[in-house]
């Protein structure tokens, strides 16, 4: 049995500021205004094995990928939540001890790919992966090396070793992985012929996996099994055990056995990969326009050349410039050099520091019934925009900190207050005292926008009490 592993925990930091904590770079239709890297990637399962496929994700981000599995119309996929982030050493245990719990097939083979990354050409890909299955049916662990074209210094790199013996296509013992190398070194790898990037993509016998793990790792393992034996079922979720998985340790799967095993092996493939990790990446891979520039939504450029310009929500004029990365989002601008675009992740960890919002969340915040738009915010009260999707309904719920006003500007809304409910159609309004239970839904067939006004003293999301939810989202 083939079982397609979608690693879909990255942060994505280094393309901030239109990916975030909440919002990551995987779910963003980065390279194709129709589908999202993950959405890519989930095709590409679909075409490695049907309905087998086994997706490892952060809790925070589940209806994320819910909801993008389903415009796919895919119902085959299986969703793991990672109650903290624990890298992919743990994630991939994770996987391993999933299937041969509940499969029992101590053959059973992962084809473990991250969610986030670009692949060109899918008749390569998937020659590349046959290979793959093909010797990882003989107890080797699997990665593949894409073949170098620059001196990229945000990749891990491989140094092939011998070749295999008996083997029918390329294939080699691994002499050493090199984790990010400086320009200089970069250039001597590519220079010797003997170094690949390291795709992150690995294929491996779940109980291949497990077994190496327990050599090298065996507490890990028992903090993964833990999670995986204590987990519940969460309406299309797995919830891992949070207090057994939090005890595993933060490490790459390169780190906890493929630098220690006798197993591994690379084969070189040569399918168009990129791991799109930076904003360069990005401007490489898109259409250029003219001068060289890649211009993403409302851009006017006089006398610029060989830029990376994005726009989501206003017009960005750009003039006279060179070599430079411009992203705006709706609460953030980011200007880079094009050579210093890894560095963008320093900025993220500022971020971090200063306990900003703009690190984990954009203005627009999506949820499993709609989205908000926090348009404005100020001493004692904030305005949001909310959108509710047809037939959808917010928790029932309280706050113990803040009043709203809700006014409907579009779609028909149901109201509870208390004991009472009502329904509000177009340009009428409410208001939901400090301490009062209410819910909204949108009982229509259109969406449903109100203009949600609210003041007091405290206006954070975690002043929510939930007392009803449909999405399971009681924790808060």
């Amino acid at each position: 049995m083939i079982i397609p592993v979608i690693l879909c925990g990255g942060a994505g930091t280094r393309l901030w500021p239109l990916s975030r904590k909440n919002y990551p770079k995987q779910f963003l239709p980065l390279l194709s205004e129709n589908q999202t890297l993950f959405q890519a990637a989930l095709i590409r399962a679909n075409k490695i094995s049907e309905k087998n496929s086994l997706i490892i994700c952060n809790q925070d981000n589940r209806f994320l990928a819910a909801e993008q599995i389903k415009t796919l119309g895919i119902d085959w996929a299986e969703i793991l939540l990672e109650p903290v982030s624990r890298n992919t050493g743990p994630a991939i245990t994770l996987a391993s001890l999933k299937v041969l719990s509940e499969e029992k097939i101590s053959d059973a083979i992962l084809v473990v790919m991250p969610a986030d990354h670009f692949i060109e050409n899918d008749i390569e890909f998937e020659k590349s992966i046959k290979s793959g299955i093909e010797v990882a049916r003989t107890g080797k662990i699997v990665c593949f090396g894409v073949p170098p074209i620059r001196p990229e210094t945000g990749y891990g790199y491989i140094k092939k070793g011998n070749k295999l013996q008996n083997s029918k296509d390329e294939t080699y013992e691994i002499a050493k992985f090199t984790e990010k190398p400086d320009k200089h070194i970069a250039s001597q790898y590519i220079d010797s012929g003997d170094f690949y990037w390291n795709s992150g993509i690995f294929i491996v016998k779940a109980s291949v996996f497990i077994n190496e793990m327990n050599k090298h790792e065996p507490e890990l393992v028992l903090a993964c099994q833990l999670g995986i034996d204590n987990a519940v079922r969460d309406l299309d979720f797995i919830r891992i055990d949070a207090d057994s998985f939090a005890q595993s340790k933060n490490i790459s799967v390169d780190y906890a056995i493929m630098e220690c095993t006798d197993k591994a092996v690379m084969i070189p493939m040569s399918s168009g990969w990129n791991d799109v990790g930076s904003w360069s990446a990005l401007w490489q891979l898109k259409k250029e326009s003219q001068n060289g520039n890649v211009c993403v939504g409302d851009i006017i450029t006089d006398e610029a050349t060989n830029s990376y310009l994005h726009s989501t929500s206003r017009l960005i004029a750009a003039v006279g410039i060179n070599d430079l990365v411009v992203v705006e989002t709706k609460d953030a601008v980011l200007v880079s050099s094009k050579d210093k675009v890894q560095n963008v992740k320093n900025i993220v960890n500022k971020l971090i520091e200063e306990n900003r919002n703009e690190q984990h969340s954009h203005r627009e915040v999506y949820r499993p019934w709609g989205k908000y738009d926090s348009v404005d915010i100020g001493e004692r009260y904030q305005v949001k925009r909310i959108t509710v999707k047809p037939r959808e309904k917010l928790s029932v719920q309280m706050h113990h900190h803040r009043a709203e006003h809700w006014i409907v500007v579009r779609g028909t809304a149901k109201v509870t207050i208390g004991k009472k409910t009502v329904l509000l159609s177009e340009n009428q309004s409410t208001y939901i005292p400090l301490g009062e239970v209410h819910a909204l839904e949108n009982p229509g067939v259109i969406p449903l926008e109100i203009i949600e006004v609210q003041s007091g003293s405290y206006l954070g999301e975690d002043d929510i009490i939930r007392f009803e939810d449909r999405y399971g989202r009681l924790e808060t």
